[in-house]
């Protein structure tokens, strides 16, 4: 990968007086590079991997499928809504652009190959900047085994990311939500909740603890977990970004089903504080896995069972419906 980087635990320069990160100014604004400049800059560093038969350059990428079938899937992230500048540096919102999109690839027990990426930005963005933006995507690719295959690029009055995830099934059938059936287990692989309880630090202006504001900044899915609850028989998988209540929600209406969660068997770190539960309940974007499988096919080791499958609709939490499920983004 061309040009000089920053370690992957910093941001690579001083934050302004309103919080945002700063850039050196060394390489002057995306403006001032212009829209090929630009994209020179940014592809130079985005090394492609061996499912990228041709990458940035042409009018379009060439990702090979041998499968035959392309998974697809793709998310919007608008800086006020999805992240804030004052809170992530560039390095930590291309990584978590990256994450939630590569997360939903593995949901559907795919691996995934590659992202399409279009980047909106005020003209007066420092270029710095973008390329540590670009340089967060990139790193978290190689972590999943994908790679950044082109995009876009465009002035816009706030930062925007448009991702598309690819994705290769490798001969077996997507893992849906739609496969539960009564008698499953339920159960859990990743972090849940910490990303939820470091936003509420942010949110109350709070510096620590640490970890959870690095969750909050930088999600680590498990990318292991699609091969796993393939390998071991799931019915239904999904990624919980918009909270566990309302995610294992989906996979009860799309199945046609009840799901019973055992609090209990929940893990509740003490760093999450006394709002602990309520956070690995409804709090999203840990991008974890939501699984479930047969009752004679359980998931393996590093899985953790949190309920059952039954007759109903549907989510019961200790036998009650819960007061609040999650994150939705047109009720907030």
């Amino acid at each position: 990968m061309h040009g000089a980087r920053t370690s992957p635990d910093e941001d690579g320069g001083p934050r302004s007086a309103g919080g945002h990160w700063a850039g050196t100014g060394r390489m002057g604004t995306i403006g001032e590079l212009g829209e090929f400049g630009l994209i020179g800059r940014l592809t130079r560093r985005l090394p492609q991997g061996p499912a990228v038969r041709l990458g940035p350059g042409d009018d379009a990428a060439v990702v090979a499928a041998p499968d035959g079938r392309v998974v697809a899937t793709t998310d919007l992230l608008v800086e006020g809504r999805h992240f804030r500048r004052d809170w992530s540096g560039p390095y930590d919102i291309g990584h978590k652009a990256a994450a939630q999109n590569l997360a939903d690839v593995v949901a559907m027990g795919a691996r995934p190959t590659a992202l399409l990426v279009g980047f909106a930005a005020p003209p007066s963005t420092d270029a710095a900047w973008a390329e540590r933006l670009y340089d967060g995507l990139a790193d978290e690719c190689r972590r999943a085994g994908a790679s950044v295959a082109g995009g876009d690029v465009v002035g816009a009055p706030e930062v925007t990311l448009a991702v598309t995830a690819l994705g290769d099934l490798g001969g077996g059938a997507p893992l849906t939500r739609s496969g539960a059936r009564p008698g499953d287990v339920v159960a859990v692989r990743g972090r849940l909740g910490h990303a939820s309880a470091g936003l509420a630090l942010l949110a109350a202006g709070r510096d620590g603890p640490a970890e959870l504001l690095a969750a909050h900044r930088r999600p680590e899915p498990p990318y292991e977990a699609g091969a796993e609850a393939r390998a071991a028989g799931a019915t239904a998988l999904l990624d919980v970004s918009d909270g566990l209540v309302q995610d294992l929600g989906h996979i009860a209406a799309a199945s046609g089903v009840r799901i019973d969660v055992d609090s209990a068997t929940l893990v509740v770190p003490e760093v999450l504080g006394p709002d602990g539960l309520r956070h690995v309940l409804t709090g999203g974007e840990d991008h974890g896995f939501a699984g479930t499988f047969p009752p004679d096919s359980p998931p393996p080791p590093s899985w953790t069972v949190i309920g059952t499958v039954g007759r109903g609709a549907g989510v019961r939490v200790d036998g009650r419906v819960p007061d609040a499920t999650g994150w939705d983004h047109f009720r907030g």
